[in-house]
């Protein structure tokens, strides 16, 4: 079961939007891969949960945690081999995590620790709670966004992850993305252009 959570090693600059609901996560993923002309990878959870909600319960449960994390890292692997050197994660399994520990008093399943710590990513995009609150059947807790907020930035902090906080418009939040992104492709082409020349 392990292998389901391990992150192929593809050469690619990975991104990752991170942060609590309706914090415009998606709409900026879509955005990044059109200026890339690459692949975006969606956030399982989504998909099924909503399965879950029509078919079964109202609830996610600890059990939803890890069948979530496996489907997520499975979709990532897969859409990395499709992507133009620029990856771009609507999620990952430090975000898995996060609600894993907020949702159900700390309580983080063995594997998806491990999956979360080994996987690697070039930058996270942790965004602000300055955008409206859009309501949907999946959605909770608009009255703890802060509070949420605050728990994804301790994880980017805790785990030492390299990170840019996004504000304001869907404009601005483009611009600066693109900059912090531009800058590392530009470095990583550079790093092998150099070790070319040895």
């Amino acid at each position: 079961m392990e292998k389901n959570l391990r992150q192929e090693d593809i050469n690619l600059v990975k991104i990752v939007l991170f942060g609590p609901e309706s914090t415009g996560k998606t709409t900026l993923s879509i955005q990044l891969a059109k200026h890339y002309n690459t692949v975006w990878v969606e956030e399982y959870a989504r998909p099924y949960l909503q399965k879950v909600w029509n078919q079964e319960r109202r609830t996610c449960e600890p059990k939803d945690i890890l069948p979530i994390a496996y489907g997520q890292m499975a979709l990532e692997n897969r859409l990395a081999k499709r992507a133009d050197k620029v990856l771009i994660c609507d999620t990952d399994l430090l975000e898995t995590k996060v609600y894993s520990e907020e949702y159900y008093g700390g309580f983080v399943d063995p594997l998806l620790e491990k999956g979360a710590n080994e996987s690697q990513y070039d930058l996270y995009l942790l965004t602000y709670i300055d955008t409206p609150w859009e309501e949907d059947d999946l959605r909770d807790r608009p009255e703890l966004r802060l509070e949420m907020f605050t728990a994804f930035e301790k994880a980017l902090q805790d785990n030492k992850r390299p990170y840019l906080l996004l504000k304001g418009d869907k404009e601005t939040r483009l611009n600066d993305a693109v900059n912090a992104i531009d800058k590392i492709i530009s470095k990583k082409a550079n790093l092998y252009s150099y070790s070319d020349t040895l």
